[in-house]
């Protein structure tokens, strides 16, 4: 029988390695869309079926149009907007980004394991998951020149902090508080942030963020 919980993880894990070798933007912005579907799923699976009412079902099935539609709509808007298609120079190249990757993963584990935290039954692969898209969230902001790109990278570092919630969490109703909270910040920051990149990219026909280093009084 298919384990769906773990066959979820292990797309989401993909999808972090996917992200960290993507060159082309409109690419990152859909894998994004299927790791921001992935991350919604998860806590669906982790639940017992019986147990879920109405309520959660919404809520699972607004976290999807969120994160799987809405917001990645509207990066995918911003990317055309700007008329990019690629990050030309990285800061740190793809191939070594891929390497960063599976070492975050195995560093994942070791912090899983280390820290021998009470996790509820079946949560570890959760924790690690979460530990591996929350790290890469922040290493793709940091790798990366393009303000798109370090906008993907905030998004996975949120769906890294959901899934942290989740494998430690064993009552979900405090998470989807939490969560929906996060999530309206976070739209109303990709929202600011498609028409920043519109200015910046109307004003200096680019929005390499190394570009404003070389700014002077």
């Amino acid at each position: 029988m298919i384990d769906f919980t773990e066959l979820i993880l292990v797309i989401i894990l993909l999808s972090v390695l996917l992200s960290l070798g993507s060159t082309r933007l409109s690419a990152l912005v859909k894998i994004m869309a299927l790791q921001g579907v992935m991350v919604s799923l998860t806590p669906l699976f982790l639940q017992d079926h019986a147990t879920l009412g109405s309520g959660a079902i919404i809520f699972f099935q607004i976290m999807i149009i969120i994160k799987g539609i809405l917001i990645p709509g509207l990066l995918y808007m911003a990317v055309k907007k700007v008329a990019i298609k690629r990050e030309i120079e990285p800061f740190i190249g793809y191939h070594a980004s891929i390497l960063m990757g599976l070492a975050i993963i195995l560093i994942s584990v070791f912090i899983t394991n280390d820290l021998r935290l009470s996790l509820p039954e079946g949560r570890d692969m959760v924790l690690i998951t979460a530990i591996t898209t929350m790290a890469s969230g922040f290493f793709l902001m940091m790798a990366r020149s393009k303000a798109i790109t370090q906008v993907i990278g905030y998004l996975a570092l949120e769906n890294g902090i959901y899934l942290i919630g989740t494998a430690l969490t064993k009552h979900s109703h405090t998470i989807y508080v939490v969560e929906f909270g996060v999530l309206l910040d976070l739209l109303v920051g990709v929202m600011i942030m498609g028409i920043i990149l519109h200015n910046i990219n109307s004003a200096f026909d680019d929005v390499d963020t190394t570009l404003l280093g070389r700014l002077k009084d």
